[in-house]
């Protein structure tokens, strides 16, 4: 059975520490309007150390499915505010887009 935890997010540029599977990471969100790339996401260790950087927030994929290599013990989704699939816009991430962690 998968364990779901929404990440706090809110449709502005952030940087925050956040636990996640046990690990404490630090996360920064930021929107890129330049060339579409919408809200991008940076994921650091403890000690800000950069483990994946412009991660792009968008639908339908595991987002840390290409890093399994680094053992992040979860799963990162994005989920659209009307469809599933729409990818969260400048002014509705956190609110009607949200992203999750999971777990198995």
């Amino acid at each position: 059975m998968a364990n779901y935890f929404e990440v706090p997010l809110s449709p502005e540029p952030q940087r925050f520490t956040i636990t996640l599977g046990g690990v404490d990471y630090r996360l920064t969100v930021q929107y890129r309007k330049a060339g579409g790339a919408g809200w991008v996401l940076d994921i650091a260790d403890a000690a800000n150390q950069p483990l994946v950087s412009g991660l792009p927030l968008v639908t339908g994929v595991d987002l840390l499915g290409q890093y399994r290599h680094l053992q992040f013990g979860g799963r990162l989704w994005v989920q659209g505010a009307e469809n599933p699939d729409d990818v969260p816009t400048y002014d509705d991430l956190g609110i009607g887009s949200h992203v999750f962690w999971v777990t198995d």
